[in-house]
């Protein structure tokens, strides 16, 4: 069945107070997806961010980001006054986000509202804390020393919590108990709102696409409460980290720097940390794109200290082992690979084995250096693949217009037939949507027509990613009438639109 979607993180809908959050824009965006006749809405990982703001570097896999709880719900339910946050200046423009800001001015918000609500907490909050009490307490505690660390990452804590002592632990969640409560009282209203946006999305016929990112921050509490799974030496440092090898668009690659897993260890108990955050995030999503895929297959081993991606080394993966143990878990689960970058046959063969569908970026489509015929050249799609104009990780339509090879533009524009007087965004989300992929997904900064400024990430880079806004009003009806026009006209109108 043909369908269509559109990719915006929740951070970038708009909002007066810093941040897009789970309140009304939210809403007010399913309700734009409905009437455009759209079926999903995919988001980037909505997990806590750490150094750098993404995503796709957390403190948790399993939390959820505090950033995005709406005051103004918390306000509907008593938790906090409209003066408490109102008059709060997040110092960001309605079009960017400022993350310094709200690490400083957010969270004593959110403490008067955590604090009123454990005074009387709702009946169904002690079921929540056993339903997750795989994860929530660690996390819980893993903050809590983190503030009372100054915010310094683990590995600089006091010897005994570094560890993990059991007796220092123990002390600590007690001498720290108070804290413990803010924290798992925020995962709580961060969940209470995810779960009334997910139904107010299934009520308005929109799924939700979510994203897992491979590999977990080394300044997480996975990392710090469960060592073993991970490939780090005496010292609990990396051995070696993640990244990628260099290539025609990188001479150095990317150096990510996250620590490795160890595949071996984590085999010798099914998995298991695998299959919980699996099921954890396919409870969550009504899809589950897994980011970085062939990392499965086999992954990239860079020396820990390295300055660049050149020195690295591939490793063998778990392959299908690991996605046999998690059907056999929690059942057969729907699963979009992302499976870009440099693809062996063996990587290949894995895709296939799993029957997850793969992706197809057209913006990746018009390299002139590819003179076999890339496979992302609409005309190579097959129906059992997502197709994307772009990633978070590429440029907007128009940006990669104005920045991409003349050659390379030159070669879209004759392909597609594109014309000035369409607009070419408007062009290649055509070619998109007239192709024979089953799912395609348009990036809300193409459908809105904007240029390389609404650019969400430039890979191996920090300090000015993640942080596009919407502006409020831009998501007219007359964009949804065009949209729904245009889905209708190549078959992929949401059912019940």
């Amino acid at each position: 069945m043909r369908k269509s979607g559109i990719l915006m993180h929740l951070s970038s809908l708009p909002s007066p107070y810093g941040i897009g959050t789970m309140g009304q824009s939210a809403r007010d965006f399913i309700d734009f997806l409905r009437e455009a006749g759209q079926s999903y809405w995919q988001l980037l990982p909505i997990c806590p961010t750490s150094y750098g703001d993404s995503p796709y570097q957390s403190f948790s896999t399993f939390a959820g980001n505090p950033y995005f709880i709406d005051l103004d719900a918390l306000a509907a339910d008593g938790l906090l006054t409209r003066d408490e946050f109102c008059s709060i200046d997040w110092e960001s423009a309605p079009d960017d986000i400022n993350f310094g800001a709200l690490y400083e001015k957010r969270y004593p918000v959110l403490r008067r509202a955590a604090s009123r609500f454990l005074q009387q907490p709702r009946a169904d909050f002690d079921e929540f804390r056993r339903k997750n009490a795989a994860w929530l307490p660690d996390y819980a505690l893993f903050m809590a020393l983190k503030d009372a660390h100054g915010g310094a990452p683990w590995w600089e804590w006091d010897e005994p919590l570094r560890v993990c002592d059991p007796d220092a632990i123990a002390h600590a969640r007690t001498r720290y108990a108070d804290e413990l409560a803010f924290w798992e009282a925020v995962q709580y209203l961060f969940f209470a709102q995810w779960d009334a946006l997910k139904t107010y999305a299934h009520d308005n016929d929109i799924s939700i696409i979510g994203d897992l990112p491979i590999y977990v921050s080394l300044d997480s509490v996975d990392v710090w409460a469960q060592p073993a799974l991970f490939q780090l030496d005496e010292n609990k440092r990396p051995r070696e980290v993640a990244g990628c090898p260099p290539d025609g668009f990188s001479a150095d690659g990317q150096l990510w720097g996250n620590p490795l897993f160890d595949w071996d260890s984590m085999a010798h108990d099914g998995y298991a940390w695998w299959v919980d955050r699996i099921g954890h995030l396919c409870a969550i999503y009504d899809i589950l794109r897994i980011d970085h895929f062939r990392g499965f297959d086999s992954y990239y081993a860079i020396p820990y200290g390295a300055m660049t991606a050149k020195v690295g080394h591939w490793c063998k993966g778990p392959g299908m082992e690991l996605f046999r143990a998690v059907e056999r878990a929690i059942g057969k689960q729907p699963i979009i690979a992302e499976d870009l970058g440099f693809l062996t046959d063996s990587v290949r063969e894995l895709l296939h084995e799993s029957g997850f569908p793969g992706m197809r970026v057209l913006e990746f489509a018009f390299d002139s250096r590819d003179s076999a015929g890339s496979e992302y050249l609409p005309h190579n799609y097959v129906p059992h693949c997502v197709a994307y104009t772009g990633t978070h990780d590429n440029d907007t339509i128009l940006g990669w217009f104005d920045s991409a090879d003349p050659v390379d533009a030159a070669y879209a524009v004759e392909y597609l037939r594109l014309t000035e007087q369409e607009g070419y965004h408007w062009g290649m989300m055509r070619a998109l949507w007239g192709s024979v992929a089953s799912l395609t997904v348009a990036q809300a900064q193409d459908v809105l027509g904007l240029g390389g400024e609404a650019r969400m990430n430039t890979p191996s880079t920090v300090g000015a990613n993640w942080r596009w806004r919407a502006l409020p009003g831009c998501f007219t009806p007359a964009l949804a009438r065009k949209l729904r026009h245009m889905t209708r006209l190549y078959g992929r109108l949401a059912q019940k639109g």
